[in-house]
């Protein structure tokens, strides 16, 4: 499968519930354009996955949305949370453990970390040690 371009038109739609990787990237970006083929190889490679760019300098919303601060960043969105993000430019090998590493996340355990992580962070949510 070819690479899918993603906006803030598109994202939800395409990243709700699967598997995707996502490029962020400019095309006056150097290493950007060096990491361009490494990604369209690994598309190839995995058809089951969506391999999806985010141009930062037409999508500057989603790039915000993301906080991103350096291009290229590769991210991963597994069942729409983000598993994985990184700037720079992977080579093949290192973008393939990554995707390997993904494919091996227990899903059910990371919502499980999630929810536990965003019921910390709750106005008012009483910890293990709140004394009433």
């Amino acid at each position: 499968m070819s690479t899918v371009e993603l906006t803030k038109d598109n994202f939800d739609e395409i990243v709700q519930d699967g598997f995707v990787l996502i490029d962020f990237w400019a095309a006056w970006c150097g290493p950007c354009r060096s990491f361009a083929p490494v990604f369209e190889k690994a598309a190839e490679r995995h058809p089951d996955l969506v391999f999806g760019k985010v141009d930062t300098e037409a999508q500057p919303e989603l790039a915000a949305a993301f906080e991103i601060r350096s291009i290229p960043t590769l991210m991963i969105v597994r069942e729409n949370i983000a598993v994985f993000a990184q700037p720079g430019a992977l080579p093949e090998q290192a973008l393939e453990d990554v995707i390997g590493q993904a494919r091996a996340l227990d899903m059910d355990q990371v919502r499980a970390s999630v929810a536990e992580a965003e019921a910390g962070r709750e106005p008012g949510a009483a910890g293990p040690d709140a004394r009433g």
